[in-house]
């Protein structure tokens, strides 16, 4: 299965919020970059020039005038460096956060174009592990001969200052809460499972939780890229990682260089209008998959047609609820992390054999395989301890926009709509909106249009039928970004690079090299497909 971005819905299938990740797979290495000896090492950009003086607030020179201290990862080829920034933006002085930042520099041949950053989403995706794992060494081998593969953990994921909310045996229990309350007993404990995690986080993050906004890490980047050396941002960002490469042209349209955004999400839909729209998104992906199962002789969900195969999935999901099945684990397959599991296996249609055998066994009475994914999908590790993926989604997500609705009465009223938009994933989507309602710091953040005035053409890229990041949402932002260029994947799965069609990534290649974008309303296909 293809981890390298997901677009976690709001949370987990009962904490949901819009978010997006990656997990990694491996490419083939072009020839490996010399390291450099360890020690401090400043580089400039193509134009040897930095951001002017004047463009740099007082307060902020030192932090955008510092010295990267290079050293070995320990991963091949890669070295790595910690970068301070304010913790608050509105009062420097108030003390500094430790951002961890990682890099291969460019192998040649050919003329070194700068620094491409990339985030692979979430928020809470670790773009360092993304990088070592698989953009540092599985990018098309032209890229990252000319440029420098450069990553940074947004402040609260990973390396840099990690929010930490439950521990691993609370995050099983709440990760197993029934997402689709039958009762008002199972709606408080919902309820307080969502009070619980939100406790969690300000008992154990309260010092960084309101300071890790989309906005703040945008502003990050931007002292990177000047430590860097780069007059302009070279980047590339998928599912959640669009949003944050749209603010950072926002914040800073004069210093947009080539910025590619796939996998996009809208930035003036309000949360409620998130949910919803990324609720209807898993359904056009679910059908898309039932259509494919039906013709298969191993599916599970019988061979009559979509209809019956969600009608199939939806007692599936009903008879775990009553009766969990066993999975070889202390945890057994309830209806949360059954529903998790198949969800997971929307984000690339490589995972659809393997979601016909795991939904097969759980119907036999093994439910590991379901088990299996919904791990992947937490970053569950076999220790039983969990990567913060899930803590430093809730905590960005809640930040960046006021909470869907004030309390359950709320999700009640939307439950309808919810379920219009999925049969199959509506209602726990809907419960899943609570999430951020209890949230202990407040949002400063809003849905707005972002866009970027003047800035230089950036090129965004949606799939047709992706569960995480609709289509519609990329069109959106490619209307609202005064330089935005459309270019479209008819396909499935989540994010279009690298994901099969020669088209889109050759696309892709050429913007990123020589800078011209493609065609508005280019559209393209798997390779291979009938045209």
């Amino acid at each position: 299965m293809d981890t390298r971005r997901l677009l976690r819905t709001t949370g987990t299938v009962i904490a949901a919020a819009g978010l997006l990740l990656s997990g990694c797979t491996s490419g083939s290495s072009g020839p490996s970059a010399s390291a450099s000896p360890s020690g401090s090492e400043r580089e400039a950009g193509p134009s040897g020039s930095r951001a002017r003086p004047a463009e740099v607030p007082v307060a902020l020179k030192s932090y955008y005038a510092q010295q990267l201290r290079w050293r070995d990862c320990g991963v091949p080829d890669f070295q790595c460096a910690t970068m301070k920034a304010p913790l608050d933006y509105d009062r420097p002085g108030a003390g500094d956060i430790d951002l961890a930042v990682a890099r291969k520099k460019a192998t040649g041949p050919g003329e070194r174009l700068g620094s491409l950053l990339v985030n692979p989403g979430g928020p809470g995706g670790s773009a360092i592990g993304y990088l070592q794992a698989y953009a540092g060494i599985g990018y098309p081998a032209p890229v990252r001969a000319r440029y420098d593969m450069v990553a940074i953990d947004p402040r609260g994921v990973a390396r840099s200052a990690p929010v930490e909310c439950l521990s691993g045996p609370r995050m099983d229990a709440y990760t197993q809460i029934d997402p689709t309350p039958d009762n008002a007993a199972e709606r408080s404990a919902l309820v307080d499972a969502f009070k619980e995690f939100a406790q969690a986080c300000q008992e154990r993050s309260g010092k960084v939780l309101p300071h890790v906004s989309t906005v703040e890490a945008a502003k990050d980047m931007d002292v990177l890229r000047a430590v860097l050396g780069d007059e302009k941002l070279g980047y590339v960002g998928a599912s959640y990682g669009t949003f944050l490469g749209a603010t950072y042209a926002d914040l800073f349209p004069g210093r947009v260089g080539r910025l590619v955004l796939d996998g996009a999400m809208d930035p003036s839909r309000p949360a409620v209008d998130l949910n919803r729209d990324q609720t209807a998104g898993f359904e056009t992906a679910f059908q898309s998959f039932a259509k494919d199962c039906v013709t298969q002789p191993d599916c599970p969900l019988g061979n009559s047609g979509t209809g019956e195969a969600t009608r199939r999935l939806k007692d599936f999901f009903r008879k775990v609820d009553a009766q969990p099945v066993p999975t070889g684990d202390t945890r057994p397959l309830g209806e949360a992390l059954a529903t998790t599991g198949v969800m997971a296996a929307m984000y690339d249609e490589s995972a659809w054999p393997q979601l016909r055998e795991a939904i097969a066994q759980a119907m036999n009475g093994d439910g590991g395989g379901l088990l299996a994914l919904a791990d992947s999908y937490y970053e569950r590790e076999p220790d039983g301890e969990y990567a913060n993926l899930m803590s430093a989604n809730a905590a960005v997500n809640c930040l960046d926009l006021p909470a869907a609705f004030t309390g359950p009465e709320g999700v009640e009223a939307a439950l309808p709509s919810f379920e219009k938009a999925s049969p199959v994933f509506g209602a726990g989507l809907a419960w899943a909106s609570l999430n951020c309602t209890y949230w202990p710091v407040r949002a400063t953040g809003r849905a707005h249009p972002l866009v970027a005035k003047g800035a230089a053409p950036i090129l965004v890229v949606g799939t047709t039928r992706d569960p995480a990041t609709p289509y519609a949402w990329a069109q959106a932002l490619a209307s609202q970004l005064d330089s935005g260029v459309l270019l479209t994947y008819q396909g499935d799965g989540h994010t279009a690079y690298g994901r099969g069609s020669d088209c889109i990534d050759t696309a892709i290649n050429r913007y990123l090299l020589d800078g011209t974008p493609p065609a508005g309303g280019t559209t393209c296909k798997p390779t291979g497909s009938p045209s």
